[in-house]
């Protein structure tokens, strides 16, 4: 059989058409977000695989497409190194079309990211770093700050604790940066809300003996001993505090506390401790929800960071969908104008530094005989409106908000 010129120049022409369909498949517009966390360090439990799959749940519940692009998620360990963290984010902007980055649970991890993420015309949203000069110092215009920072961690929980009456405190702090400015901003706040300092002790890293800063803090006192420091130190200065009968008689604000902590340090030795919380899963039907889903996947209800990377890639998927387009300016400028309302955050609006202002709850440990569930830990006392639980623009050095 042969061919005429006409039908070999169609044949031709198809064949070339479905040659090209799979490269032009491959090349179709995809929208790639990069969740950059701990996924093997100190901080897994409460970030890690957690981390994933809140930013996946989102992404799923949002029907893993927005503006006609399938969504892909990323993920990889920065392992709390600040240089292994640039790389990867280098890495995704450049060579891997990652749109969005998230999660950065680590504070020199992320300021490292965010000067990363605006050169290269990307987005940053920050959901399990804690330093509060992510939007403060080291604010810029493609950078927002999702989760708990050490301002409404502290300053907001002593503030809000000193109004109400515990107005006398002795701080208990870890002789590192972390410590030392939980402490500062704290301190700050109980004497502008009228309250005393009692006095405070700084105790160093890894410290097995906490009776000696135990028993200055027991003698000082105060009502209050507010606790700026975090991990194993944490759990020794409470469960040793236990032994003296401390917490009998002084209550603990805690400015680090998780809620897989309570598990490990055990309920008995923690009841009645504070924290200032940017989401417990039990609070209502919409958290409620959220954490029955996680629980299924995980053995556990979510940790804050968890819940807050499901809120931060919910909201990102909107802006895109409002904007159409997954265009860095016309999705920054969705994301400053819209209000924030999920399944984790209620009344949330970002503010011009990108930091997320929504109202955080003051919760507190339950005793042993309140407990009627494996993680039924905790119960929110207060609710602390969002402009008093984060750094107020009059005390922030942002150029952003002078603008």
């Amino acid at each position: 059989m042969t061919l005429s010129r006409r039908s070999f120049s169609f044949f031709s022409a198809l064949t070339a058409a479905q040659a090209a369909a799979p490269l032009a498949f491959a090349q179709a517009p995809k929208l790639k977000i990069g969740v950059l966390t701990d996924m093997s360090g100190a901080l897994s439990s409460v970030l890690g695989k957690g981390s994933v799959d809140g930013a996946r749940m989102a992404i799923e519940d949002f029907g893993s497409t927005v503006a006609g692009m399938p969504v892909e998620l990323v993920f990889a360990d920065h392992q709390n190194k600040p240089d292994v963290g640039a790389a990867i984010a280098r890495r995704w902007f450049d060579e891997e079309q990652v749109d969005m980055l998230l999660d950065l649970g680590n504070s020199a991890v992320a300021i490292a990211c965010q000067t990363i993420a605006k050169d290269k015309n990307k987005i940053i949203i920050v959901t399990g770093a804690s330093s509060s000069d992510i939007t403060n110092k080291f604010c810029n215009s493609h950078s927002f700050h999702w989760g708990y920072d050490t301002y409404m961690q502290s300053a907001a929980l002593a503030g809000n604790m000193t109004k109400g009456g515990d107005n006398s405190w002795f701080f208990l702090s870890a002789d590192y940066a972390y410590g030392q400015a939980l402490e500062a901003d704290a301190r700050k706040k109980v004497l502008e809300a009228g309250g005393k300092v009692l006095g405070g002790v700084k105790h160093p890293a890894n410290t097995m003996d906490m009776s000696s800063f135990l028993l200055q803090a027991q003698s000082s006192g105060a009502k209050v001993i507010g606790l700026a420091t975090t991990g194993e130190d944490m759990e020794r200065i409470v469960k040793q505090g236990q032994e003296f009968g401390i917490w009998r008689k002084q209550k603990a604000a805690s400015f680090g506390m998780q809620l897989y902590y309570i598990p490990g340090i055990g309920p008995a030795n923690m009841q009645g401790m504070v924290h200032n919380s940017i989401y417990y899963w039990d609070r209502d039907d919409k958290t409620r929800d959220l954490a029955q889903r996680f629980l299924k996947r995980n053995g556990k209800p979510p940790a804050e960071t968890h819940a807050v990377n499901y809120s931060a890639v919910t909201q990102y998927l909107k802006a895109v969908k409002a904007a159409g387009t997954k265009e860095t300016g016309a999705v920054l400028k969705a994301l400053h104008s819209m209000p924030v309302e999920d399944l984790v955050t209620r009344n949330g609006k970002v503010r011009a530094d990108g930091r997320l202002i929504r109202p955080t709850h003051l919760v507190e440990v339950k005793s042993p005989g309140e407990i009627k569930g494996q993680w039924d830990l905790l119960k929110v006392v207060a609710e602390i409106p969002g402009d008093q639980a984060f750094r107020p623009p009059g005390e922030s050095v942002c150029t952003l908000l002078k603008t």
